[in-house]
């Protein structure tokens, strides 16, 4: 049946994927502007439709970089309600720049994060306002054609490579899998832990890169859940495995996370949202029953920290902190010699054409 439907959206794909193919033949062509500049700016995006790790990633390149760098990192600022650009600072939310730029701001208290959904203004505004900054890290841009990054970085998920896609709706590319010549480097991500040499070299083989693209592996480990309300800090240091849990997701792809729990705990039920979901009154009354139902008398809620982050407003949290919501914090790692030659790649060019 879901093939069924998807043969009947590849029409809609084609006329869909025509238009964006015209629009980028437009940048090409230097028919419509593209703005290149002489500072590092790095853009870490993907060809689908979100699921495919792209905040770790950021959060990689900032630990990677933050030492010796002085960092910004900009967003469209997605599901926000304001517009134009904007700085966060210790009084920013979820509504005013978005989930993912709240995440990087709290965690990483020392960049600048700011939103704005003309990249090209946003750069001027940080180039302006804040000329110390070494490098610029564009957040999801990889169809903003105006900015011509000096690297652009595609991600593309081990289950679903894009060259294994087609465009919206009958897929999940926002284009054609050609664009991803536009890559620099092309990072395989959420591959399983153990993956051997011969699987990387049939997928670099799929792949098929250019002879200037690197294509690296990554995989993702989860830390240990950590407290979010004041009822989770007080059980904390009781907490087995022997509790119920409710995982309480709203990312594109919460499967992997589903497993890991699964894997953990004994007893595990799952209430899902879409990607980005802003909770509502009614929500939390359903995450509430949902939680009331678990089995047993120990029970908590597991959920992500890009969920954590909507859950944060004052309203909704008010309500849950009777409740034992924990987060589950995750980072990326690359496989073998990977790491080495990314960061390698990554350090190299920012320390010749930085400031420092």
């Amino acid at each position: 049946m879901i093939k069924t439907f998807k043969i009947l959206l590849l029409p809609f794909s084609l006329v869909y994927g025509s238009i964006l193919y015209v629009r980028n033949k437009l940048y090409d062509w230097n028919i419509l502007k593209t703005i290149s500049y002489e500072f590092p700016v790095i853009s870490i995006g993907n060809l689908a439709l979100g699921g495919t790790g792209k905040t770790p990633h950021i959060e990689y390149l900032i630990r990677l970089l933050q030492k010796d760098y002085k960092i910004a990192i900009l967003s469209r600022g997605y599901k926000r309600t304001t517009k134009g650009f904007l700085l966060a600072d210790e009084n920013s939310n979820v509504s005013n720049i978005g989930d993912e730029p709240l995440q990087y701001k709290l965690k990483f208290k020392k960049i600048l994060v700011a939103v704005d959904e003309k990249r090209v203004h946003g750069i001027n505004k940080i180039k302006k306002n804040y000329s110390k900054t070494d490098v610029i890290l564009l957040d999801d841009a990889y169809q903003h054609r105006s900015v011509n990054p000096n690297i652009n970085i595609l991600i593309t998920e081990y289950n679903n490579l894009y060259i294994n896609d087609t465009t919206i709706p009958a897929g999940r590319l926002r284009e054609w899998g050609t664009g991803s010549k536009r890559a620099d480097i092309i990072i395989v991500s959420k591959t399983k832990n153990n993956l051997t040499l011969n699987e990387k070299e049939k997928i670099i083989s799929q792949i098929n890169p250019l002879p200037h693209q690197k294509v690296y592996f990554s995989f993702i480990k989860y830390e240990k859940i950590t407290s979010f309300t004041k009822k989770a800090k007080d059980i904390e240091k009781i907490l087995n495995l022997d509790y119920s849990v409710l995982l309480l997701t709203g990312i594109a792809k919460p499967t992997a996370l589903f497993n890991t729990i699964s894997n953990q705990y004994k007893h595990l039920e799952h209430i899902k949202f879409s990607d980005h979901h802003n909770f509502k009154n009614l929500d939390i009354l359903k995450i509430k029953d949902a939680y009331k139902k678990l089995k047993g008398n120990n029970k908590i809620i597991i959920s992500t920290e890009k969920d954590i982050m909507r859950l944060s407003l004052p309203k909704i949290l008010n309500q849950l902190q009777d409740i034992p919501i924990f987060y589950i914090p995750i980072e990326i790692c690359f496989h073998g010699n990977d790491q080495k030659d990314f960061d390698n790649q990554i350090l190299k060019y920012v320390t010749k054409n930085s400031r420092n």
